[in-house]
């Protein structure tokens, strides 16, 4: 059977995609609105350099060689991220307002439809965040209230920690259900136990969430 045919539409396939992505964004590695970043390739971007599981650590690499604000492409989400403690508190500190917008992932649009307040943005997001706040505060929220709240619960973790009687263990396994235990106090006037099975499966499931939304596997659907 000749395949010579076919060999060369394959061929020519392949040759107009790579003609299309050079004359597009994904061989653009100039912009002159975008601080400095590593050099792209068609389709991953800069997937090809992540550290999937940590991706942190690559970041930490790449800001050493192109500074603290520098530009990073995830499949086809364009990004600037920001490191160091000086640069981050310049843009959500004194630049707050320029930086009060969140990012419209695909995935979270398809699964909140923009309501919601941890998946919603633009107006719809400011509103439920004054919403929120002013609902806390009703709760507690910098009343005293809430700081008889958090010393008893800081209490009940010192008293875990010298359980283990300088034993080494993981402190996180502590520290989290602590902390959550007073975000459900001020919600539903109870805290659990730091073993209750039920109270650990939701903080397992809630974690999961967090790090499975915060992948580069996840900004790039």
């Amino acid at each position: 059977m000749d395949w010579t045919g076919t060999i060369l539409i394959v061929l020519l396939f392949i040759l107009a995609i790579m003609f299309l992505l050079q004359k597009g964004s994904f061989w653009n590695n100039s912009c002159p609105n975008l601080p400095p970043g590593p050099r792209t390739i068609p389709i991953l971007g800069n997937l090809h350099m992540m550290d999937l599981k940590r991706p942190y650590r690559t970041m930490i690499k790449l800001s050493k060689k192109y500074g603290p604000v520098f530009r990073l492409r995830l499949g086809f989400q364009e990004m600037v991220v920001l490191t160091g403690y000086e640069t981050v508190k310049e843009a959500l500190v004194n630049q707050a307002d320029a930086f009060a917008e969140r990012a419209s992932v695909p995935l979270f649009e398809d699964f909140a439809e923009g309501f919601g307040l941890i998946f919603s943005h633009g107006e719809n997001w400011k509103t439920m965040r004054r919403f929120t706040l002013s609902t806390l505060r009703d709760y507690g929220m910098g009343k005293k209230t809430i700081e008889d709240k958090i010393i008893e619960e800081c209490n009940v973790l010192t008293k875990t920690i010298q359980t283990y009687a300088g034993n080494p263990f993981e402190i996180q396994t502590v520290v989290t259900p602590a902390v959550s235990n007073i975000i459900v106090s001020i919600l539903l006037g109870k805290r659990y136990d730091y073993e209750n099975a039920t109270f650990l499966r939701l903080l397992k499931i809630i974690g999961e969430n967090l790090r499975l939304s915060g992948s580069p596997n996840i900004s790039v659907i």
